[in-house]
């Protein structure tokens, strides 16, 4: 990629990505119930080896897979991010065993994963999450948990196969006293239920009574945990703005086409300056987010020291500018687009969530503001 433009094979490959995914994943996803994990469509996933490339590739990558697939599926897109997020802290900080159990299996869609940070009280201000992580050495051996608390608006919930929990073990305040576990979803004491959300993609929550981790499910060290979920949200952060962009160019693609034929006013509605505007506006703002989207993805492969900034600005400007184009989109069609069923009707249920997980907008402008006063 040179600063402004993708290359010729990462061109290609982005057109083969919306192709598969519209011939390939959107029956699969059709076929799925919504507010359910889609075990098939993810089986097809791995079997493409599209869940290899999650954990293998670069975050400029990653949002090239991620953008092309949210353009043609976005169903299978959010199901291959999800594995992404609630697999990788395993990636980077789990031990030798607890890889070569789980990765092998998500990468090939036959183990569900979930990242398990938010709760009732601590969404934006994850620091202040109180799940809480008492001493027992009767739980998991000598230097054992037991986590009691709840979690809640965690995808993949309470479906998955294992979560990666964020618990205060108190070794200091705040971030300071927290620790990251990998908890299978069989650990006694460990129950959930499913939350009927505006998004189509399986969200839930989860009950904590007791459950038992030791030493040996432990993601990184004790106190430390805080640092693995920013770690991986830094790398996602970016890509939940490719997933923005490809909604956002799909409602800008299907509102070209809408308003190129559809007869207005002795003309069609292209024809008409104020929708000619308004189409040229929403096209100039999908570019601009997306190319901030790659910028930001490319300071974190290169290891800039500013990857927080960007990769907060790269999902500002993408969820947001995402809700923006979708919304217009839905006025340029009229009521057909509020037909349960039309791409944009879809999108529109879509695009809401993006603009709050994974920190809200207003956290993205904190989190710039703090990096541009440090």
């Amino acid at each position: 990629m040179t600063g402004f433009a993708l290359g010729a094979e990462q061109e290609e490959w982005c057109a083969e990505l919306r192709t598969l995914a519209a011939a390939r994943l959107r029956p699969l996803a059709d076929k799925g119930e919504p507010g359910r994990v889609n075990r098939p469509l993810l089986a097809e996933l791995g079997a493409l080896g599209l869940l290899e490339r999650v954990f293998d590739a670069g975050a400029l990558e990653l949002c090239l897979l991620r953008e092309s697939l949210a353009y043609g599926c976005t169903e299978a897109e959010t199901a291959l991010a999800l594995q992404g997020l609630g697999a990788h802290p395993v990636l980077s900080a789990g031990t030798a065993e607890q890889r070569e159990h789980w990765l092998p299996q998500v990468r090939a869609g036959r183990a569900v994963a979930a990242f398990a940070l938010s709760e009732p009280g601590a969404g934006s201000d994850a620091a202040a999450l109180a799940l809480g992580a008492e001493p027992d050495a009767a739980a998991g051996g000598a230097g054992g948990w037991r986590l009691t608390g709840e979690k809640c608006w965690i995808s993949n919930a309470p479906e998955a196969d294992f979560y990666t929990v964020f618990a205060r073990t108190g070794e200091g305040p705040g971030a300071k006293g927290v620790t990251a576990f990998l908890v299978p979803a069989d650990r006694p004491g460990l129950s959930g239920e499913p939350l009927d959300m505006l998004s189509p993609h399986p969200i839930g929550r989860l009950v904590f009574d007791g459950v038992p981790v030791g030493p040996q499910d432990l993601l990184g060290e004790p106190g430390r945990g805080f640092a693995v979920a920013m770690a991986t949200l830094n790398l996602f952060r970016p890509s939940v703005g490719a997933f923005a962009v490809g909604m956002a160019r799909a409602a800008l693609d299907a509102t070209l086409a809408h308003t190129a034929r559809r007869p207005a006013f002795g003309g069609v509605l292209g024809d008409l300056q104020a929708v000619g505007h308004r189409v040229a506006e929403m096209a100039t703002r999908t570019e601009a987010a997306r190319l901030l989207v790659y910028a930001a993805a490319g300071a974190y492969d290169a290891g800039a020291a500013d990857v927080p900034r960007r990769s907060a600005m790269a999902k500002l400007l993408a969820t947001e500018t995402a809700q923006y184009v979708v919304d217009h989109a839905v006025q340029l069609h009229g009521a057909a687009a509020l037909q349960r069923g039309h791409l944009l009707e879809h999108l529109y249920r879509e695009v809401r969530a993006p603009r709050i997980y994974e920190g809200a907008s207003e956290v993205q402008r904190t989190i710039i503001a703090r990096e541009l006063y440090r």
